[in-house]
């Protein structure tokens, strides 16, 4: 099975940054786990509340858990409320019902992980992940 690498997640996490920085973000909290939603990597911003760690990883892995973005899922909320938060004490990890959880792909298409990113809005903490995505030369699945 095909993961991403540490190099890798270390990418995704700066340029995650370099785009919040660019885009005059609140501090951002970035996780990047394995296709089996283990941790491989994670970094928050100096300033970071206490509570990013898990919600990051609960976006990632609730992209994982489901093999949809997050922001999907957050529609999936609206549409079935009750089922949705039924997921959460199910799945280990969480799962956010918010953008900012991303699923990556190879460039063969093959699913190596998933970046989850909290902080700011959902919309940028979604466009930090898909800039650390871009930048590690992985492909984000649509």
């Amino acid at each position: 099975m095909s993961v991403i690498t540490l190099d890798q997640a270390n990418t995704i996490i700066a340029a995650a940054f370099a785009k919040g920085k660019e885009l005059n973000l609140k501090p951002l909290s970035i996780a990047v786990l394995c296709p089996g939603g283990h941790l491989i990597a994670f970094q928050r911003a100096d300033g970071a509340s206490t509570l990013r760690p898990q919600i990051a990883t609960g976006k990632a892995s609730g992209a994982l858990a489901l093999g949809i973005n997050s922001r999907a899922i957050a529609d999936m909320a609206a549409e079935r409320p009750s089922f949705v938060a039924s997921l959460g004490p199910i799945a280990a990890a969480g799962i956010i019902p918010a953008a900012g959880g991303v699923i990556v792909k190879d460039a063969a298409g093959k699913i190596v992980g998933a970046v989850g990113i909290t902080g700011d809005t959902s919309d940028n903490d979604e466009a930090a992940a898909l800039a650390g995505i871009a930048a590690a030369g992985l492909v984000a699945q649509g």
